[in-house]
């Protein structure tokens, strides 16, 4: 990796600024000064700017239990965004794996493996994600059975030109519902129990494939060991 990337990668400085702060003499690398940003060095090479030692940070995997009233954005906007709420260096590198609603609480997940993002996200991969809803009104009877299988054969929503793709609806109770979805349409959750005629009030995400938030509470978060980082 050349010296200035490095540099950028590790500190808060831009390319350009990495290159004056060579040039200014700032940076060791294993000792000696270097000021040739093409400079190239990897793990092993010990580099310092100002005195301090850098480390390249690598890639990171986090599940958050998000509230509601936080935006899974890499733009600032009216509320707090998830990445706000972990405490890890060069936290901005963190991008959402698919989005909730503002509105919406539950299991997100973060990471600056792009990779790893899009084969979570990819319906082609057929990645459940299961949400518990809460509806405004009861949903019980024919009305039910109509809706489990409107769902599974695929809702056109307004607007869209192909249907979902099959969703699992259980009733928990006449008001809660747990929904499995294998993509991630706009307000997809929202704009299927609208199609019934009914209204979501609560939506919360469980669980993205075999991944639970389990007893994760509301805010924390926490990094996924290498065993749920395979399970994708």
């Amino acid at each position: 990796m050349r010296l200035d990337r490095f540099l950028a990668e590790t500190t808060e400085l831009t390319r350009s600024l990495a290159k004056k702060a060579l040039q200014r003499g700032e940076v060791c690398v294993d000792g000696e000064t270097v000021r040739q940003a093409a400079t190239q060095v990897d793990e092993r090479s010990q580099v310092t700017w100002r005195g301090e030692p850098l480390a390249l940070v690598g890639l990171r995997y986090v599940m958050l239990h998000k509230p509601a009233g936080v935006e899974c954005s890499a733009r600032r906007g009216l509320y707090p965004l998830a990445r706000d709420l972990i405490e890890l260096p060069r936290v901005e590198r963190l991008q959402t794996v698919g989005r909730l609603d503002v509105d919406t609480s539950g299991l997100v997940l973060l990471t600056d493996d792009g990779q790893w993002s899009h084969r979570v996200t990819s319906p082609r991969k057929r990645c459940g994600k299961v949400y518990r809803v809460t509806l405004a009104e009861p949903l019980e009877g024919e009305a039910l059975a109509a809706a489990v299988a409107h769902f599974a054969d695929g809702v056109l929503l307004d607007g869209e030109a192909k249907p979902t793709r099959p969703a699992d609806l259980i009733m928990r109770s006449p008001t809660e519902a747990e929904l499995t979805l294998y993509e991630g349409k706009y307000h997809q959750v929202k704009r299927m129990f609208a199609a019934l005629g009914n209204r979501v009030i609560a939506l919360h995400r469980e669980s993205i494939g075999p991944l639970l938030l389990g007893d994760l509470a509301s805010g924390e978060w926490r990094e996924l060991d290498a065993r749920e980082v395979a399970l994708f």
